[in-house]
């Protein structure tokens, strides 16, 4: 809970800021062009591709307890400010656009520092699930975001309701806060930084809380031992050199699991309004309440097939997701394109397309965050959150010129037809290259860099098997 709610916040803010965005060019808000908004969710994703990689580095030099206070608090004051926001003018403007970089900042760091605390703090056993779901809550942020701008716009003065709109998050953000405060340091951060006794501290720490429940812990066998010896820090440079020396073909696959999945959601998502009122006649104030069904299949397919990521494989279940959410995405568009779909029954096809979909995207994160050394995983999951991010913003404007003035449907079903093929690019991708990491400790999917006597380089960098 303490440490998943930042992708509750990330869904939340990018709901609110699309339903914002509607009303912000009103007089009696901001009177803000239709470009001046368009560009508010384009500051806020940069802001998250900036504090990816800034505070992804800073979390493998800094240790991964200390970002994650620092990127909620970050993300908190971004928010505060943006809805302190007041006025018309170009200083106004700036203002409002330098609160959404910082609050976006905040939450792109909290992925790399996030990811990576998930994937050390959780056993190998659960590994895959934990992280699938927690990934999933985005969708939940979403729904929150569309039931609370829906109430708050509609029931108070617009100038008032947007403000009150971004103050959601923080209000979540300060109740999780002390959560956090509280947690213990990466062990396995610890230890690679020549803490060795305050990883035992927390180790122990860990093992006492588990043992208190009831449960008793085996005893860990010494032919599992490693020897470390803590090497400094390690930037991109190394990073670099880990993803094109040791670790090639995961690199093509994290790129092009988190590229394919980024792609097809920020087309989808972004524009799905503009399907609903174009080509099916819903009035553009009913149009965000279809969110909730569809975020809806979005939350339940990571929580529900999470599990068998651990149970029967990731290769089997990544690629399942990847290739079985692209051919319903083709069979929609088919419907589409002969008009055998309402907005009711299209937004029933976006459920059960984005139940695998969301599965698969959530995966895609968790396949970056345990395939590579443990002193550069944060910055490994920030370098490819940047590019599938920069790759994900072409869908929307892809998208939104085939659907033009919704005359002609033939456009957009080729669309959704390269949204198909682009998934199941992913998909057969991971055949070939998937890492199969389910029940392995994170030493054994890719030693630490730090890692000494080891009895082979193959031992050492399993990819040169």
């Amino acid at each position: 809970m303490a440490l998943g709610v930042a992708w509750v916040l990330d869904g939340l803010e990018i709901t609110i800021a699309s339903a914002v965005g509607a009303v912000l060019n009103e007089k009696e808000t901001l009177a803000l062009s239709a470009t001046q908004v368009g560009a508010i969710a384009t500051v806020y994703l940069l802001g998250e591709v900036f504090g990816a990689l800034f505070f992804g580095r800073l979390s493998d030099a800094l240790g991964r307890r200390n970002l994650f206070i620092v990127t909620l608090g970050v993300y908190l004051a971004g928010n505060v400010l943006t809805a302190l926001t007041w006025g018309n003018s170009l200083l106004a403007l700036i203002f409002l656009y330098g609160t959404r970089f910082i609050a976006g900042a905040g939450i792109g760091g909290e992925y790399a520092a996030i990811n990576s605390a998930i994937d050390e703090m959780m056993p190998a056993r659960y590994r895959g699930r934990v992280d699938i779901a927690v990934n999933g809550t985005y969708w939940a942020g979403s729904i929150l975001g569309t039931l609370g701008t829906f109430i708050l716009l509609n029931q108070l003065p617009l100038n008032i309701g947007w403000r009150l709109g971004f103050l959601i998050g923080p209000v979540i953000g300060v109740l999780i806060w002390n959560l956090r405060r509280h947690l213990p340091e990466s062990p396995r951060w610890l230890i690679t930084h020549g803490r060795q006794d305050e990883a035992e501290e927390n180790i122990a720490f860990i093992e006492h809380e588990v043992e208190a429940s009831g449960q008793r812990l085996a005893e860990v066998d010494e032919k599992d031992a490693i020897e470390l010896r803590p090497s400094g820090r390690h930037g991109y440079l190394s990073l670099l050199r880990v993803l094109f020396s040791h670790y090639p073909r995961r690199s093509v696959l994290g790129a092009t699991l988190m590229i394919t999945q980024s792609f097809l959601y920020n087309a989808i998502f972004f524009t799905y309004t503009l399907v609903l009122t174009k080509f099916y006649g819903v009035k553009a104030e009913a149009a965000p309440l279809y969110l909730i069904a569809f975020a809806a299949g979005n939350l339940a397919g990571p929580l529900l097939l999470g599990r068998f990521f651990d149970t029967v494989g990731r290769r089997k279940l990544i690629s399942g997701t990847y290739l079985v959410s692209g051919v319903l995405l083709a069979i929609s568009a088919v419907l589409f394109d002969k008009g055998m779909l309402t907005a009711t029954t299209q937004t029933i096809a976006w459920c059960v397309i984005f139940f695998f979909a969301s599965a698969g995207a959530s995966s895609a994160y968790l396949t970056v965050s345990e395939s590579f050394p443990l002193e550069v995983r944060a910055q490994a999951i920030a370098v490819f959150f940047a590019i599938a991010q920069c790759f994900g913003a072409i869908g929307p404007i892809f998208y939104g010129h085939l659907i033009g003035d919704g005359e002609d449907p033939g456009k957009l079903f080729i669309g959704f037809l390269v949204g198909a093929g682009v998934m199941m690019i992913g998909g057969i991708v991971e055949i070939f290259l998937g890492v199969d990491a389910e029940g392995k400790s994170l030493e054994d999917v890719a030693p630490p860099l730090s890692t000494v006597a080891r009895d082979s380089t193959v031992a050492q960098h399993p990819e040169a098997a």
